[in-house]
């Protein structure tokens, strides 16, 4: 009987001490879930990439897909999907979580704050992809800032926008984002 409250108390404290450890979830994209993500691509500024977004049922479960050729002709270079994030929740956190699967390509999540007045003005971070589902953890203070204008390190708290990306070189995109959260 002694044996066991010990055995519990211990457990009771171990999963205590990691509740400050927890992920908070952003999207997993299931039916239920909040999120509202809008497809953008370089055409809004001339270029001629082309792809689509759409969510897909995969094998663990619903998840984003964001697919196409990404064309640095014309001055272009991206597809993304974005959505709008409050900072407020991401205050405490030190980054983001993903679990993705692509096709072997690096991606980016691109940061807008609420000190991004243009729309190159961004903290980037990249990640690579595989074939098989992958846990990728974004720290916070490795997102670096896209140019002038702009903090040199993130603020989460003034977090206003989330982009996932393909970028910056000519390339076919396939990426599937299953979750996004902050740790």
């Amino acid at each position: 009987m002694l044996v066991k409250r010990i055995w519990l108390i211990i457990g009771f404290m171990l999963f205590a001490h990691q509740g400050g450890a927890q992920s908070m979830l952003i999207d997993d994209f299931s039916p239920n879930s909040n999120g509202q993500w809008s497809y953008f691509a370089d055409t809004v500024m001339g270029g001629v990439s082309n792809g689509s977004a759409r969510i897909v049922q995969t094998d663990i479960g619903p998840a984003a897909y964001l697919y196409g050729r990404v064309s640095t002709a014309n001055n272009g270079g991206f597809i993304q999907i974005r959505t709008s994030f409050i900072g407020k929740t991401a205050q405490n956190a030190k980054g983001l979580r993903l679990r993705v699967k692509g096709n072997g390509e690096t991606y980016y999540i691109h940061l807008r704050t609420s000190g991004s007045y243009l729309p190159w003005q961004y903290y980037s971070a990249e990640f690579p992809t595989t074939s098989e589902w992958t846990e990728v953890w974004l720290p916070f203070d490795s997102f670096v800032s896209s140019g002038r204008g702009m903090r040199k390190s993130l603020r989460p708290r003034s977090i206003s926008s989330l982009g996932v990306v393909a970028y910056g070189k000519d390339h076919r995109a396939d990426l599937w984002v299953e979750e996004i959260s902050l740790y």
